[in-house]
């Protein structure tokens, strides 16, 4: 739409800078048959008067295709700059929907993946309760259970890894609030503090974002 108002109102302006011009032609044209004329032949007053009142004439009407032809030009500057801010916000809107959706297709399983890592948990759980002498030759079931048990959990993690999902190891690294929920300090003993020491519930992030905080116990200066 504002295309189309442009080239019109430029289409406008070439006309009426075309019609200036040719009204110009005819003008000086016109002054040079009028000193022709003087010089060969003897006018009285009132001839002079009509010539002089047709210049006149010819001057105004020149003046006021100036002055449309002006805001013309004007109006084609208005909408030159109309259309570029136009064509700039219509690129921002263009790269934000994009942005969003990317962000769709990479985080939209966020919520799927909050539920699968409780899963991973539970696994966790099971095959950490169980004590390595339950494990002897005495109990070969239970053994086959728990080797099918930690094979899930190796899937498992393999099917996070290919979709960006990712467990934290916060272990010996600096305190993140983005990252880590302190729920105990534990005195440093050899340890920086404010380095995470403790792990008590394991947290994920999904293609860096975290979606679940890690539970962490960060090392303090102990007081004497």
């Amino acid at each position: 739409m504002a295309m189309r108002y442009l080239r019109a109102a430029g289409e406008n302006l070439h006309h009426l800078k075309c019609l200036i011009s040719h009204t110009t032609r005819i003008n000086k044209g016109s002054q040079c048959l009028f000193s022709s004329a003087a010089h060969q032949r003897s006018a009285g007053d009132e001839n002079n008067v009509d010539d002089s009142e047709d210049e006149s004439g010819k001057t105004i009407t020149v003046r006021t295709l100036e002055m449309r032809a002006s805001k013309l030009e004007e109006q084609v500057q208005d909408l030159i700059a109309r259309y570029k801010k136009a064509l700039a916000d219509s690129d921002t809107v263009r790269r934000r929907t994009q942005k969003f959706v990317e962000d769709a297709k990479i985080f939209g399983i966020q919520s799927f993946c909050k539920d699968l890592v409780e899963v991973a948990d539970m696994l966790a759980k099971s095959t950490d309760s169980v004590s390595e002498e339950e494990l002897g030759d005495q109990n070969p079931t239970l053994k086959n259970l728990y080797d099918g048990l930690l094979l899930i959990q190796e899937q498992l993690h393999s099917v996070f890894g290919k979709h960006g999902l990712q467990k934290m190891t916060p272990i010996g690294g600096k305190y993140d609030p983005y990252q880590h929920e302190i729920v105990c300090h534990v005195a440093a003993d050899g340890s920086e503090p404010g380095t995470v020491t403790v792990v008590t519930h394991e947290g994920y992030q999904l293609h860096g974002r975290t979606i679940r905080h890690a539970h962490v116990g960060v090392a303090v200066e102990s007081q004497d």
